[in-house]
């Protein structure tokens, strides 16, 4: 016996119609029964949701970049030497004296008591003095290499020179200064420990050379030892926040008096 299947469209169930047979007893055929409830409870299951996608972990995020080191300070500029600043201190007769010996070098060809920026340093040198060329290329300006043989110097202007190349020979340059407390640049970045400056100062002897003995204030007899109160005087506010000490700029605070 074979059935007959009708589905309605839009409904949750299915009709079936067979044959009708006199046998009251007969049952539907191929388990009819249970393939009604079967059908029906899968049309009238509720549609399974789709599962969410799982993400996959997340990457840890990067550490922040570690901050830039702070810049180095900048060396203080040293002021441009100005010839008309200096007093000359020397008598008439020294005077006179130095430019006899300026006019030996004198090369021009009408005795112009000129010489040349080049044999500023010669000069200065046969009168006595022993400046490093580096000073003499501050007093001079800083000119350029090619300048040296053709810039001329007279008298006049060199003649300050060089009594500002005497009065630092007693007391010392900025060079010197600079090149002694650079001992103790132990990090080569242009500073000193505060703590460590102090101690050169209260027990070095002499402690430096005779300019940081006598800026004022305070004004201590040279070569004796500083006291912790002149040391102390003498560094107000040249620390920084780490307690170092710019050691140019400390050296150009002292020669500025």
């Amino acid at each position: 016996m074979q059935a007959e299947v009708e589905k309605e469209e839009g409904l949750g169930f299915h009709f079936f119609s067979f044959p009708i047979t006199n046998n009251l007893n007969s049952q539907p055929p191929w388990g009819m029964g249970s393939l009604l409830c079967r059908r029906s409870q899968q049309d009238n299951m509720a549609p399974k949701k789709p599962e969410p996608k799982k993400e996959g972990a997340k990457p840890a995020p990067a550490p922040a970049p570690a901050p830039a080191p702070a810049p180095a300070p900048e060396a203080p500029k040293e002021p441009a030497f100005d010839p008309k600043s200096v007093k000359i201190d020397f008598t008439a007769d020294q005077i006179e004296e130095f430019k006899e010996a300026f006019s030996l070098f004198d090369r021009t060809p009408t005795g112009e008591m000129k010489i040349t920026y080049g044999q500023c340093g010669d000069v200065l040198r046969a009168l006595g003095q022993n400046p490093t060329n580096a000073e003499v290329l501050r007093v001079l300006g800083k000119p350029k290499p090619e300048e040296m043989n053709v810039k001329m110097l007279d008298f006049e202007t060199f003649l300050p020179i060089l009594q500002h190349i005497s009065r630092n020979k007693e007391q010392g340059t900025y060079e010197d200064f600079v090149e002694g407390l650079r001992v103790f640049d132990k990090e080569s970045n242009g500073t000193v420990m505060g703590a460590e400056l102090r101690h050169v100062l209260a027990t070095l002897v002499p402690p430096l050379p005779s300019v940081i003995k006598s800026a004022p204030p305070p004004k201590p007899i040279a070569g004796e030892k500083m006291t912790e109160a002149e040391v102390e005087q003498l560094l107000a506010g040249q620390e920084d926040a780490n307690g170092c000490i710019n050691y140019e700029a400390f050296v150009k605070h002292i020669m500025s008096g």
